[in-house]
């Protein structure tokens, strides 16, 4: 079949890499958003789909709104017999959704209807769910809402972070939409509406959610850390030599045992850092000042000493 290949985060680069090896398809176009600026310098970054697209050499379009009418009718001339999705990061119209004969599929990160919307991997890791999935459907005009083709799913672990699970999923994100794809064509997979119970919404992240909250439990702190490792990163802030500083931290464990006044460093020195929760205690492993690098806590505290009974905000 002749598809297009729609998307944008490493997520997609995966599915983009799984359909371009297989034989039985012709990829004749390759979607994703502009190239954004990135780094401190804010130089212009293509997407992670658009460099394997070019090292593939597929052609490449980025339109800035995806129901531009030039862009449409340019994906009409590709003649796609079906096009595929994933992390694309905009809604398709109806006039794409037309478009090929075999309607459009989506490769989304969770077992639909729960977590519909941009953040369902983060969503799922904060809200402490121990399981979730990967979902291919056939896409309709809702947000996330089309009926569903085939499931897969994977546990949460406690180690999980949203690299390791994005990681994992876009695995088996992959190898299901080229599993998914044949069989759908050939009608050997009838699609099944989703179910009007259960239905969830996985917003975008906002800055406030990305500030840790020292009165929930240790337990909710934990999940908000993981959620958020490696972007955009769970922060707090310290005085360091008398002066108000942001700290990311990437890495922790609860310690159910400890207790105080939440914020209240309770431990910091060869032994780690323990900060209390309003529910137990976390023991910081991993965490960076703004401006600085990523260190292991005993590395960090050598240079940036916080003293026992020092409070984080």
């Amino acid at each position: 079949m002749r598809i297009v290949f729609m998307g944008t985060a490493p997520l997609a680069r995966v599915c983009l890499e799984a359909l371009a090896s297989t034989s039985e398809h012709e990829i004749v176009g390759v979607v994703t958003q502009p190239d954004k600026p990135q780094g401190r310098e804010l130089r212009l970054r293509p997407s992670p789909v658009k460099e394997r697209a070019l090292s593939l050499g597929l052609p490449v379009l980025q339109p800035l709104k995806a129901r531009d009418p030039g862009f449409v009718q340019s994906l009409k001339e590709l003649h796609p017999d079906l096009i595929a999705v994933a992390a694309y990061g905009q809604i398709l119209p109806q006039a794409i959704l037309d478009i090929p004969r075999h309607g459009c599929l989506n490769v989304h990160a969770s077992i639909l209807p729960r977590y519909r919307g941009a953040a369902p991997i983060q969503r799922a890791i904060l809200d402490d769910e121990s399981l979730t999935g990967v979902t291919i459907m056939k896409m309709d005009a809702g947000l996330d809402t089309g009926a569903i083709l085939a499931t897969e799913f994977t546990p949460i672990t406690d180690e999980d972070n949203a690299e390791t699970l994005g990681t994992r999923l876009a695995g088996t994100g992959a190898a299901l939409l080229v599993k998914t794809i044949p069989d759908y064509a050939n009608g050997r997979i009838q699609p099944r509406p989703q179910p009007a119970e259960g239905a969830t919404y996985a917003a975008k992240i906002g800055k406030e959610e990305e500030i840790i909250q020292w009165g929930d439990p240790a337990r909710r702190v934990l999940c908000q850390i993981r959620a958020f490792s490696p972007r955009p990163g769970a922060h707090t802030r310290a005085s360091v030599h008398g002066q108000s500083r942001l700290l990311k931290i990437w890495r922790a464990r609860a310690v159910p045992e400890s207790a105080g006044v939440p914020g209240t460093v309770l431990q910091s020195g060869k032994e780690g850092l323990v900060v209390a929760c309003g529910q137990g205690a976390l023991r910081i492993e991993e965490l960076q000042i703004e401006g600085g690098k990523r260190l292991p806590t005993r590395d960090f505290l050598a240079g940036h000493p916080l003293a026992v009974g020092s409070q984080l905000e």
